[in-house]
């Protein structure tokens, strides 16, 4: 898929309502791709965990009712076979409400002339920040967990804290985008790309500092389950944010040569109709004629023109 052949004043003249709707598509083609993914991946890792759940939990109800005291076990709202199917949901759903923010976020940026690069280009690029700012920023301090990992009481700390991982992987992207605009008319290339790198890792490197660090596994709790559950994670998001770019960069370039195809046919039409108005024939079609006169019999009646009349008549 060339990337170069929208330029950029074109995209800026899309109205939000366009690219918003253009997010929105690509964000659910990237959702329910991305639920495709943790299906295949992230759902074998977490059945194996909700075992060990259940497992334990089996050893502390008889554990429970040897003491003589027993409770009714809490049944799930809704079956593993509800959350499978309900997954595709919710990703889709929070790929179409990425999508939306993406759009925004390009339409403004590109309103801005952040970038002189081509309309799709800048998508996948955008996409990609957003990834690194939104999943592995926050993936590196926070990772997710699996069932049975976890303290129930933290949960809302921990969403706060990841909350702000977030925001200090848009800072970072943020620092570095300044940074790259700042030294883009340098000479050395290394120089344009090791500055807003080093940006970058500075300002990840000082949040992470900051922020606490949260550690609630269980020593007993299979490593390498846990990681593979990481792993599988960090996958469904960063096909979500490929797709949504991929998805977003494609309609973008396709809309670009749609209204390139429609000026040329509408100039087209425009040029044949001042031909009609002028009374002209079209240039491909005009008769060449030499003295007033028709090509076929032209020359050779100027000629006789010429003639003594006595020839002539002759």
């Amino acid at each position: 898929m060339p990337l170069t052949d929208s330029p950029a004043p074109t995209s800026r003249t899309e109205s939000l309502v366009t690219l918003l709707l253009r997010g929105l598509l690509a964000g659910l083609v990237g959702g329910v791709l991305a639920g495709g993914v943790a299906f295949v991946l992230g759902e074998p890792h977490i059945d194996a965990a909700i075992a060990i759940e259940e497992s334990a939990g089996a050893h502390e109800h008889d554990a429970v009712e040897s003491g003589g005291h027993s409770h009714d076990e809490d049944e799930a709202l809704v079956s593993r076979t509800g959350q499978r199917f309900g997954l595709f949901l919710a990703t889709g759903l929070a790929g179409m409400a990425l999508g939306a923010v993406f759009s925004v976020a390009y339409y403004y940026l590109r309103l801005r002339r952040v970038s002189a690069s081509s309309a799709p280009a800048f998508g996948l690029v955008l996409a990609g920040l957003a990834w690194l700012a939104v999943e592995a920023v926050p993936f590196f301090k926070y990772p997710a967990n699996p069932p049975a990992v976890g303290d129930p009481e933290t949960i809302t700390q921990r969403t706060w804290l990841w909350f702000a991982s977030v925001v200090l992987g848009l800072i970072a992207v943020s620092v570095a985008a300044g940074v790259a605009r700042a030294v883009r008319d340098r000479q050395f290339l290394s120089v344009r790309v090791a500055a807003p790198v080093a940006a970058f890792l500075a300002v990840v490197t000082v949040g992470y500092l900051i922020l606490p660090k949260i550690d609630e596994v269980a020593d007993d709790f299979p490593a390498s389950l846990l990681w593979e559950f990481r792993l599988s994670s960090l996958a469904v998001q960063a096909t979500l944010w490929l797709v949504l770019g991929m998805a977003f960069a494609f309609l973008t370039e396709r809309a670009a040569r749609i209204r390139r195809r429609a000026g040329r046919s509408k100039r087209r039409r425009a040029g044949r109709s001042n031909h009609t108005l002028s009374g002209r024939q079209p240039v491909g079609r005009e008769r060449c004629t030499w003295n007033g006169s028709s090509r076929s019999g032209g020359a050779s009646s100027a000629f006789r023109s010429q003639l003594p009349s006595s020839a002539s008549a002759s």
